[in-house]
């Protein structure tokens, strides 16, 4: 893993089996955002009616995340756990999730438009550990 502000400046920069292992977990709830991945993945009933668990084989394992979604089908949100170690835990599965506040229509494709994600998903540590917020304004299929 390697961050960089601007595409220029090193922020962050990881290695090891748990960071590949958490990018996987990252690139299976990221999904959610590009519907176009969806026939790629195994579908089974979620908790609830409004739920689905959506599953993906990356490499040798398979990470699920569970989708909310609202009476006309809209993607409300995505929880799931998540290998990593969030505020310097051990590395394990925590909770993590990405509420999906609006949503947009562009080249013909709908994606999340407005959202936030972060640990600790459906806890009362939830709004500590949210730490991404974007509202898309444009995107290109390929």
């Amino acid at each position: 893993m390697d961050w960089r502000l601007g595409g220029l400046v090193p922020v962050m920069t990881a290695t090891g089996p748990d960071v590949t292992r958490s990018a996987a977990g990252r690139l299976a709830g990221e999904t959610a955002l590009a519907p176009t991945t969806f026939r790629a993945a195994t579908w089974t009933p979620g908790a609830d009616d409004d739920r689905t668990v959506v599953t993906w084989r990356i490499d040798d394992q398979e990470e699920s995340a569970e989708f909310q979604v609202d009476a006309d089908g809209r993607l409300l949100g995505v929880v799931m756990q998540r290998w990593g170690n969030p505020d310097g835990a051990p590395f394990g599965r925590h909770p993590f999730g990405v509420a999906i506040e609006a949503e947009e229509t562009f080249a013909g494709v709908t994606i999340g438009s407005v959202l936030r994600a972060g640990w600790w998903w459906g806890t009362d540590r939830q709004a500590e550990g949210e730490f991404f917020r974007a509202d898309v304004t444009g995107a290109e299929f390929q």
